[in-house]
């Protein structure tokens, strides 16, 4: 009798366990599926760059930058900050940044433009917060004055 008992115990335990990975798994990738996956993070990240033209304080910053290595960057970055199924191989913020005097006004208005382009795609508050509390993380990596 103690043996069934075991074996059901085990088996219990086991189920358990595939169970909450499984949920570990769909809850580290939930802000990726609010976001809308790959594509919404794609159409986030085209909504960003639409903004930079047309913002006098921000454009040199991206003067000599090309466009398209920044938005393959940008969009495999974000897609690792929301626990996407991307690898970011490239160059850290650090590195990145580095040199370019970034000062916490010039930040805080990128993240404006992020913001905007959130709302642009039709991206909930809550989910906004949820994006901008990881990247806020980053902050110390690019203002370096």
């Amino acid at each position: 009798m103690f043996k069934y008992i075991t074996c059901f115990l085990t088996i219990l335990l086991l189920q358990f366990t595939i169970g909450c990975s499984s949920n570990k798994n769909e809850k580290n990738n939930h802000l990726y599926n609010e976001i809308g996956g790959q594509e919404g993070i794609e159409s986030l990240v085209n909504a960003f760059i639409k903004r930079i033209p047309t913002d006098k304080e921000i454009l040199p910053y991206f003067a000599k930058s090309s466009v398209k290595h920044f938005k393959e960057g940008f969009i495999n970055h974000l897609c690792v900050m929301v626990s996407g199924p991307c690898q970011y191989n490239g160059d850290t913020m650090i590195d990145i940044h580095t040199g370019m005097n970034i000062t916490e006004r010039d930040f805080n208005r990128v993240v404006e433009l992020l913001i905007q382009a959130m709302e642009d795609e039709g991206i909930s508050y809550q989910t906004q917060n949820k994006l901008l509390f990881k990247l806020a993380g980053l902050r110390d990596q690019v203002i370096k004055i």
